[in-house]
Order: structure tokens, then C-alpha cells, then sequence
């Protein structure tokens, strides 16, 4: 096939595939126990962030959360015994990509979490996702650490889901283009979403007849977590990716993920193929009693926000995040621009008022990125190098380049392009 007759087929796949993304139609359907809603997940499994990762080399965050994942439900009294299931293969352990969902760091789900359950209205893929907290999913495996899941699991989630099954489901595109006017970027600032969240949810469960003290509990948890649209976010950019998959000819990123060990991206069209390089550093800054000596590497499946154009893509009109992660208001409107040059188009419903009401960057292309040398920039959390931690800071990191060569060699290889 001639050069320009490929040229031509690349550029109507991604065509194709930026279109289905700025296509979604997110809405929250459901909260309900994992085990009851995401594909394939079996009984006395676990799911995890980021591209597939052994026991021997998954880094000590993940492991804490694995041994946490375990105590919640119960298969193991103790973390040491926790470590042994796991360590001989007793509980099995998948990515979550893999199952249509997605999870904030270690991103631990068993069968019995309650998990966001989203659905793109226009192409009928559903994502998942669980609840985003501090804690446990940082590595943390003690008590305190899993009190806040079981209340998650028996009192916030069952309340959540009553409201938003009384309101027949949330639309979430006009709660995320609203947010992202008024400072948000749906990663780690997801202020602004999170409280109108709680807006549109406290009438409705009251009109469910939630018990009054499971409902003042709920209203409590969901106007004091700033955080709380993050699990909401990605589920919502999962659901959103998803049916950009697959398209023959695509160069467009689809997910991008992180273990702590690893960092890996997946290609449309490339299928299921994961391409992977060393997870990088984080570059950020520390909760008081930490310092970059105690830090781990880059971790979670959260740069599923980035992958279809917020996160780090947005953080030109959301420097308020700032304060968290480091660096400087020309700093962040640079990354915004420069991440102009890596993708295929903008979005026509997400806009940043900064930049004259702009839309965001969509459509990673691993071809630009390869030609330009600039890769992703993506938002972050950090996690302690070893197991038994709660959240140790935040900040801003890069995917590694080597993830984009691999995967361009292998679109080389596949459609015949030198």
C-alpha cells in the first residue's frame, strides 16, 4: 500500500476515534457491589491499576493495598497471612482495564466494594470504578484504614444509590464542562465537581427516604470530601475511551495506566496490547514527615483523565492545584498548549475559559509524540515505597517516551509502515 494511501486511512481512524470520545455521553447509572456488576470479576479476586504486575514485582504501595483488599474481605486475619495468599497465587489478581473499570492508585477492587457505575449514553459502554480515598488505596492496610470502606460499603454507597436510582441517573458531561469553568482539571482538583455532586444528590436521597442518620452521614462524607468526583471522573473517562478502541489504523492512545513499577499505554488500533516502560518519578511535593527519599514510583489508573483530555491537559485553568502539586501559573498554561502538539483535536464541550474558552487537547497521537519528543503530562498523586501508608503527596509527572516508540514499532510492524 502506498505511503499516502496509509497516511490517509491514520488520519480518518483517528478521525473516527477522536469523534467517539468527544461523542460521550457520561451518566451515572448505579453504585453497586463489584462483584455484581463489573465483567469477570470472580469471588476471592482482586483487581489492580495499571498494566498486568506480579507479586514479585509489584511495588510495596500495591502490596499494601493488596493485603488491605484482602482483610476487607475477610480472607485473611492478619496482614502477614494476607501476604501469604497472595504471594502463593491463593487469590488471583487482574488489571482492572481488563474488566472495563478503573481505580484511583493501587486500585483495588474486590467483589463486595461498592463501585461508580457509568454509562456512556451514546455507545452503551460501562465503566466502573471505586470510591477514591486517602488511605488504603495508598498502601495502608491497618484497621483505621478499612474503617472508611466499610462505611463506604454500609451506610455511603447504599444512601448514594438511592438517591441517584430515585433520580433515574446524573447526567455528568454538564456537571464535568461546568467544573472545568470554575477551576477544575477532574484529577487531583476535582473541588468543584465534588460539591456539585453533593448538590444534585442530597434532594434526591432525601426524597428516597433514606434513614435520617444514614442520610446526615452521607451529606456529611460527600460535603467534606474534595476528592470525591475523582472516582466519578475516571469512570466517566473509561466509559468515554472505550468505544475508541479497536479502530484499524488508529494511532489514538486509549488508556494510559500505572502499577508503581510499570507504566503502560494501549493504542486503538493495537487492540488489547499493552506497551510498557519503567514507571517514572514523580516530581512534587510532600505531606509534612515525608521527603522524595520515602517516595514510590508513579501509580494508578487515574491518567485515564488525561487520555481523554483533562488532568494535566486542563492545568492551565485550574492553577489552583498548584498549592498541591508545585509549580507556577505559566507553567501550567505551557503544559496545556504544548499538549496541543501531541493530539489530534480539541473538545467541543469541555473548554478552558483561560485560554478563550479553548477546548481541551483529545486525542493522543503516538506518532506526534514520537516526532516532537513531548509526552503526556499527567497529574498525580505519590505513595510511600513501602507497604502500611496512607497518601505521602502530590505532584506532576511524564510518561516515559519509551512507551510511545514501542507501541509505534508495533503499528509499523502491523499495517506495513516503514
Amino acid at each position: 500500500m502506498a505511503t499516502e494511501d496509509i497516511k490517509q486511512k491514520i488520519e480518518a481512524a483517528n478521525a473516527e476515534a477522536v469523534r467517539r470520545i468527544n461523542a460521550a455521553d457520561p451518566v451515572l447509572v448505579d453504585i453497586g457491589p463489584a462483584g455484581g456488576v463489573i465483567p469477570g470479576l470472580k469471588d476471592r479476586m482482586i483487581l489492580h491499576s495499571g498494566p498486568p504486575v506480579d507479586w514479585q514485582h509489584m511495588c510495596g504501595a500495591q502490596r499494601g493495598a493488596m493485603m488491605g483488599a484482602v482483610l476487607f474481605e475477610g480472607w485473611a486475619k492478619s496482614g502477614d497471612d494476607a501476604a501469604k495468599l497472595l504471594e502463593n497465587g491463593a487469590i488471583p489478581f487482574e488489571p482492572n482495564h481488563h474488566h472495563r473499570a478503573v481505580g484511583p492508585m493501587a486500585g483495588t477492587i474486590t467483589v463486595s466494594m461498592p463501585v461508580w457505575v457509568v454509562e456512556n449514553k451514546t455507545f452503551g459502554s460501562r465503566a466502573f470504578c471505586r470510591q477514591v480515598e486517602g488511605r488504603q488505596q495508598f498502601g495502608d492496610y491497618s484497621d483505621s484504614a478499612l474503617e472508611g470502606l466499610r462505611l463506604w460499603r454500609a451506610v455511603w454507597a447504599p444512601s448514594l444509590r438511592k438517591g441517584i436510582l430515585q433520580m433515574g441517573g446524573l447526567s455528568l458531561k454538564p456537571l464535568i464542562a461546568k467544573a472545568l469553568q470554575m477551576g477544575d482539571e477532574l484529577h487531583n482538583r476535582p473541588v468543584a465537581a465534588s460539591s456539585l455532586f453533593a448538590n444534585a444528590l442530597a434532594g434526591p436521597m432525601i426524597k428516597a427516604g433514606v434513614a435520617q442518620d444514614d442520610l446526615l452521614g452521607t451529606i456529611g462524607y460527600i460535603t467534606n470530601h474534595e476528592l470525591l468526583f475523582l472516582g466519578l471522573s475516571m469512570a466517566s473517562g473509561k466509559a468515554s475511551a472505550d468505544p475508541a478502541m479497536g479502530i484499524e489504523y488508529s494511532t489514538v492512545v486509549v488508556a494510559m495506566a500505572r502499577n508503581g513499577t510499570e507504566f503502560g499505554i494501549r493504542v486503538s488500533g493495537l487492540g488489547d496490547e499493552w506497551f510498557t516502560a519503567p514507571a517514572p518519578r514523580v516530581k512534587g511535593l510532600y505531606l509534612p514527615g515525608y521527603t522524595e527519599q520515602d517516595a514510590g514510583a508513579d501509580m494508578g489508573d487515574s491518567a485515564i483523565t488525561e487520555t481523554v483530555g483533562w488532568g494535566g491537559f486542563v492545568l492551565g485553568g485550574a492553577t489552583g492545584i498548584l498549592s498541591l502539586v508545585g509549580g507556577t501559573p505559566e507553567e501550567a498554561l505551557a503544559y496545556s498548549r504544548e499538549m496541543r502538539q501531541i493530539t489530534v483535536t480539541t473538545s467541543p464541550h469541555y473548554r478552558m475559559p483561560i485560554l478563550g474558552f479553548q477546548g481541551a487537547s483529545v486525542g493522543i497521537d503516538i506518532r506526534k509524540v514520537v516526532q516532537t519528543g513531548i509526552v503526556p503530562i499527567i497529574d498525580t498523586a505519590i505513595a510511600h515505597k513501602n507497604p502500611g501508608h496512607p497518601i505521602i503527596g502530590a505532584g506532576l509527572v511524564r510518561a516515559p517516551l519509551e512507551c510511545f516508540k514501542k507501541a509505534l514499532r508495533a503499528f509499523g510492524q502491523k499495517y506495513g509502515v516503514k
